[in-house]
């Protein structure tokens, strides 16, 4: 696995549209004020031609140039790191025209983004054999003040801290809307991590997963390489982060089961399962645990849900493709990147 070089002092980020851009509010504010903290400190900017454009359908322009505005950043020299101005709807047409090859053969640089950015970090770590963030897109360091999940993953990011951990509380309800585009978290809800089996835990293995909406869509493509991944990193075992958007709970399901009998879970170490956004939902009587647990029971690995991973902020960012030790205990999980 090819883990890039941390942000430095004075570095330059890159920022790119893969997905949706900037160009409508609240995001558009937020971007502009997250640049003027990135800025204030001492960080230089490179900003994609996407980042403000909006004629695409479900991503910010065309398929060709959202591709074209990847492949080139990737490349470029210009830039240290690269963070996707957000998620979206369709980037999956987005990656037939990205050149994996081209960014397989360029330095290994950090790229960061969750949701429907899956369909690259997901890609760099099977496809290119390169770690990436799955962590928050551009615009979320654009509110006042930041959370500490935003300094834990500029950390990740810098290098300057190897474990994240989980937070005490999470947001059901953002406030941030077209007036108030800044708002910062809305914690209201307490965090409370499900274990299955009820049982403080510690494994380790190689990170794995991202955003099922968009994992499922891979599934089965000339894009799956999941089965060779496996294979090359078996004696670490995979340790699958899962999370899900648009997903109901059925869905979820459906999707757990797509992934199970295309063979993904091979040597499966443990799952980390975020707050879906069905959080709370129930279909036939199966809500969101039974959901996952029933159909990975057979493992016989930790499943560790409801955690801070995904679209119910705030997130820890996690190394899609890096070397982690995993802790649950006492109600509280920590994740140890190991660089391995």
């Amino acid at each position: 696995m090819r883990y890039p070089e941390f942000l430095k002092k004075n570095g330059t980020i890159g920022f790119v549209a893969p997905s949706f851009g900037c160009n409508t509010e609240p995001y558009k504010t937020a971007f502009e004020h997250a640049k003027k903290k990135f800025t204030e400190l001492g960080y230089q900017l490179d900003v994609g031609p996407n980042c403000y454009e909006g004629s695409g359908i479900g991503i910010s322009n065309t398929p060709q140039k959202c591709a074209e505005e990847l492949n080139e950043a990737y490349c470029s020299e210009k830039n240290d790191v690269l963070i996707s101005c957000g998620g979206g709807e369709l980037m999956c047409e987005v990656v037939p025209y990205m050149d994996f090859e081209r960014i397989r053969k360029a330095a290994p640089k950090w790229f960061m983004g969750f949701s429907d950015n899956t369909n690259f970090t997901f890609l760099s770590a099977t496809l290119c054999d390169t770690a990436a963030i799955y962590g928050p897109c551009a615009a979320a360091f654009g509110m006042e003040p930041w959370h500490e999940s935003l300094q834990d993953t500029m950390d990740v990011l810098c290098g300057r801290k190897d474990q994240v951990h989980g937070y005490k509380m999470w947001e059901k309800e953002s406030l941030k809307d077209e007036e108030h585009p800044l708002e910062p978290y809305h914690l209201t809800e307490q965090t409370r991590i499900r274990r299955f089996p009820d049982e403080d835990v510690r494994f380790s293995g190689r990170l794995l997963g991202g955003c099922m909406d968009c994992l499922i869509h891979l599934t089965g493509t000339r894009f799956d390489q999941v089965k060779q991944f496996n294979e090359t990193y078996k004696e670490d075992g995979i340790i699958w982060f899962l999370e899900a958007c648009e997903l109901n709970v059925m869905s979820i399901r459906r999707a757990v089961w797509h992934m199970k009998n295309a063979g993904w879970f091979q040597y499966v170490k443990g799952f980390l399962i975020g707050r879906p956004l069905c959080y709370g939902e129930e279909a036939f009587g199966i809500d969101h645990y039974r959901a996952v647990t029933d159909l990975l029971a057979e493992y016989q690995v930790p499943v560790i849900m409801d955690l801070d991973i995904g679209h119910f902020s705030p997130m820890m960012p996690l190394v899609c493709g890096g070397t982690v030790e995993v802790s649950v205990c006492d109600g509280q999980i920590s994740i140890t990147n190991t660089w391995k």
